[in-house]
C-alpha cells in the first residue's frame, strides 16, 4: 500500500496544518471547521491510500478539488480532508471529441487546451473555479443554455469508492454511479480522480452587450428582461444583475447578453429595441470579445480577497409576483460588491441518465461581498434571511451555491434524491463520504455564536 509522506498527510497540530486547511477555501472567511487529519494528494494513488487511511481509522472524509465552495463544503469538523488541489492534468482527444479532465483543473485552462481543436466545453463562470465540484454539482456554465449543464456532457469517470478501488465507470459498467456523478453535488459518494468529457464545437465568435440602467428602472428592466427571453436564441446567455458594479460608481440595473454564435445573425439586435434604450447609463453593443475577456468580466463581479456569501432559489412563478416578493431583498442590498444575480436560464430538458433535477426559468441569487469581519452577520442574514422570505416561490437551489446548511432547499426532485439515497446505500454504507451539510455547520451559525475567524 502506498504510505503518505509527512508533507502530504497533515494531522491537527502540525505546524503546516493551519496553512492547508485556509487553503483549501477560496473564500477569505474561512469556516471555523476542524478537520483532524488533511492529506494534499499529490496522485491517484495517493487519493487511494487515503481514502484507505479514512477507513482504517474510522475518519469520515471530506473533499476539496478547486476549492470554491462558498461555504467550504469540504472543510468539516474532525474526520478527513482530501485535498485534491494539485490534480490539474488535462489530456485531450481531438479525434474522440473528448477531454479527460482531473478535478482541480480550471475553466481557462480546459478552454485553452480544446481552442485549438475547434473545441469548447460550457466550463464555470469564474476563472478560479475547478472543474469537479462544478461538474458533479450540475455545472452551469458557459453556453449551457444551449449545450446543457456540464454534467450532462460527462461520459464517464475515474472513481475511487469507499472500499478504497479504483474503478473506471461508465453507462455500460456502472450507470448508478455514473447517474449519481451527474448532478448530486455535495452528496456525490466517491472521489472522481478524471472526468472524460464530451467536447463540444468552439463558436465562430462571441459576441457581448451590457446596458447599465439607473436603479429606479429595476422592476422595469428586470420584467422587459423575462418577458424577452422566450424572443432569444439558446445560444444567447442571459442575465441582469442588481447592485454593485464593477464600471460604475453607483448601484445599478445592468443587463448582459453573451451570444455563442454558429451564424452570422444577430442574435443580440432584439435587446436594442429596449423601451427604456436612450436611458442606459452605460452600453456595450454586441462587442466581439473571447473567453479570457469573459472571464474577466466574470471574476470583477465577485473579486478574490472578500468574504463571500450567496444563495439562491430557482423559480417560475409569474414575473409581477417574484418582483413583490423579492422588494425587500432588492431594497436592502449592501453598498459593497454585493449583488442579486436575475439569471435567465429558462430550462434545459432533464436527462434519465443523470441526476441533475433542479432548474427553471428564472435564478435569483444574492452575492453578500464584504471585507470587514464584524460585518459577516449583517451579510450572512441578508444573503439568507432575505431569500428564506421567498421560499414559497423556490423550485429549488443549485449546488453551485451550495446553501443548504444556511437556508434548507431541494437541490435534487423528490425522486431522484430517495434514488441517490438508495445508491449511497449500495456503493457507501458505512458513510464514509461527507454528505450535505446540515443547519449544525452554518457560517451564519457560527457568526451568531460569535466564533467567526478574524485573521
Amino acid at each position: 500500500m502506498v504510505q503518505l509522506s509527512r508533507e502530504r498527510l497533515l494531522r491537527r497540530g502540525d505546524a503546516a496544518y493551519e496553512q492547508a486547511r485556509r487553503d483549501a477555501v477560496w473564500n477569505e472567511r474561512k469556516p471555523d471547521r476542524f478537520p483532524d487529519v488533511i492529506v494534499l494528494a499529490d496522485n491517484e494513488r495517493d487519493v487511494v491510500a487515503a481514502v484507505r487511511l479514512a477507513r482504517s481509522e474510522g475518519l469520515s472524509l471530506g473533499i476539496r478539488s478547486g476549492g470554491h465552495s462558498w461555504v467550504g463544503n469540504g472543510v468539516r469538523d474532525g474526520g478527513m480532508l482530501l485535498d485534491l488541489s494539485r490534480l490539474q492534468d488535462i489530456t485531450v482527444d481531438p479525434k474522440a471529441r473528448t477531454a479527460a479532465v482531473q478535478p482541480a483543473a480550471k475553466g481557462p485552462e480546459l478552454l485553452a487546451r480544446l481552442a485549438p481543436h475547434g473545441l469548447f466545453f460550457p466550463t464555470g463562470h469564474a476563472p478560479t473555479v475547478g472543474i469537479g465540484g462544478f461538474v458533479l454539482g450540475g455545472g452551469y456554465g458557459w453556453n449551457s443554455r444551449r449545450l446543457g449543464p456540464a454534467c450532462l456532457s460527462v461520459e464517464a469517470i475515474d472513481v475511487v469508492l469507499a472500499d478504497g478501488t479504483l474503478v473506471h465507470a461508465t453507462d455500460d459498467t456502472h450507470p448508478d454511479l455514473l447517474w449519481a456523478a451527474r448532478g448530486s453535488g455535495p452528496g456525490f459518494f466517491g472521489v472522481v480522480t478524471r472526468f472524460h468529457l464530451a467536447a463540444h464545437d468552439r463558436p465562430r465568435r462571441v459576441l457581448r452587450t451590457v446596458h447599465s440602467y439607473p436603479l429606479d428602472l429595476r422592476d422595469d428592466v428586470l420584467t422587459w428582461s423575462y418577458d424577452l427571453l422566450e424572443d432569444l436564441s439558446p445560444a444567447v446567455e442571459f442575465s441582469a444583475k442588481v447592485g454593485f458594479s464593477p464600471w460604475l460608481d453607483r448601484q445599478t440595473v445592468t443587463v448582459t447578453a453573451t451570444a455563442f454564435c454558429e451564424t452570422d445573425d444577430d442574435l443580440l439586435a432584439p435587446l436594442e429595441d429596449a423601451p427604456f434604450r436612450d436611458r442606459a447609463i452605460r452600453a456595450v453593443v454586441a462587442q466581439e470579445t473571447g473567453m479570457a475577456e469573459l472571464y474577466d468580466y466574470a471574476d470583477r463581479m465577485t473579486p478574490p480577497g472578500r468574504r463571500w456569501a450567496l444563495d439562491g432559489i430557482w423559480t417560475d412563478e409569474p414575473v409581477e409576483k417574484i418582483l413583490d416578493a423579492a422588494r425587500p431583498l432588492f431594497d436592502s442590498i449592501p453598498d459593497t460588491t454585493s449583488h442579486v444575480l436575475w439569471m435567465l436560464w429558462g430550462g434545459h430538458p432533464e436527462s434519465a441518465n443523470a441526476c441533475w433535477s433542479s432548474q427553471a426559468k428564472v435564478y435569483l441569487s444574492p452575492n453578500a461581498g464584504w471585507t470587514d469581519p464584524t460585518e459577516d452577520l449583517a451579510h450572512e442574514r441578508w444573503a439568507h434571511g432575505r431569500l428564506a422570505e421567498l421560499q414559497h416561490l423556490s423550485k429549488g437551489l443549485q449546488f453551485s451555491d451550495n446553501n443548504l446548511a444556511d437556508r434548507f432547499d431541494h437541490g435534487l426532485s423528490p425522486a431522484n434524491s430517495a434514488r441517490l439515497e438508495q445508491i449511497r446505500a449500495l456503493y457507501d454504507p458505512e458513510g464514509l463520504f461527507r454528505t450535505y451539510m446540515t443547519p449544525q455547520e452554518s457560517t451564519t451559525a457560527y457568526a451568531a455564536a460569535g466564533h467567526t475567524r478574524t485573521q
